[in-house]
């Protein structure tokens, strides 16, 4: 909060909050974020994740936004980047070396969809999976491939068009990550967390 975050629930409590990294099933193995509860992120964000969960419940009333994680402190970037450095999974952590990463300005979410029950709901990967069956470009080759369903894809193709229609962009590696807005502009308006 005093570096001007809101929490999520602030403009929608109807938005599951379950914070991987503050439980140790993580790709680390660990607790990351002792004693949080809270997605935060910048004010103008949590509007969109808002947004998003509204446009998601016009589709289908029977899914739910679920935020794994939002901004993240530059000092837990650096944890987790000293777990990936060196190794295959480098490309799936933002290297804090190089600067900020979108999460460390609170410009990030990570995202799935909640069946009724609230259960996530299949796409072709876990959350966090650092192989290539996450990556969303080369997703009709690993369809082709049978490394993900049809299902899986359409499920997929469900959270990113929610999130696009509410202004948030995808990336290439990771299904779950939305960026609000382009890195360089990132870096420039906001304030590392």
């Amino acid at each position: 909060r005093a570096a001007g975050l809101v929490d999520i629930h602030e403009l929608d409590t109807t938005i599951v909050v379950d914070l991987i990294y503050a439980k140790p099933l993580n790709f680390m193995g660990r607790t990351l974020y002792h004693g949080v509860n809270k997605a935060f992120m910048q004010p103008e964000l949590a509007k969109k994740v808002a947004e998003a969960q509204k446009i998601l419940k016009k589709k289908r009333l029977d899914l739910n936004l679920v935020i794994y994680d939002a901004a993240r402190p530059i000092s837990i970037q650096r944890e987790m980047w000293a777990s990936v450095e060196g190794t295959d999974m480098e490309d799936f952590v933002a290297n804090p070396n190089r600067g900020a990463g979108m999460h460390n300005l609170g410009t990030a979410v990570d995202v799935t969809l909640l069946d009724c029950t609230g259960h996530p709901i299949p796409m072709g990967s876990e959350y966090d999976c650092f192989a290539d069956h996450s990556r969303v470009n080369i997703e009709e080759q690993l369809l082709d491939e049978g490394i993900i369903t049809k299902r899986e894809l359409e499920n997929r193709l469900l959270l990113r068009r929610v999130m696009e229609e509410s202004g948030w962009l995808p990336i290439k590696e990771e299904w779950w990550h939305f960026d609000h807005m382009p890195k360089k502009y990132a870096v420039e308006n906001f304030k590392l967390i």
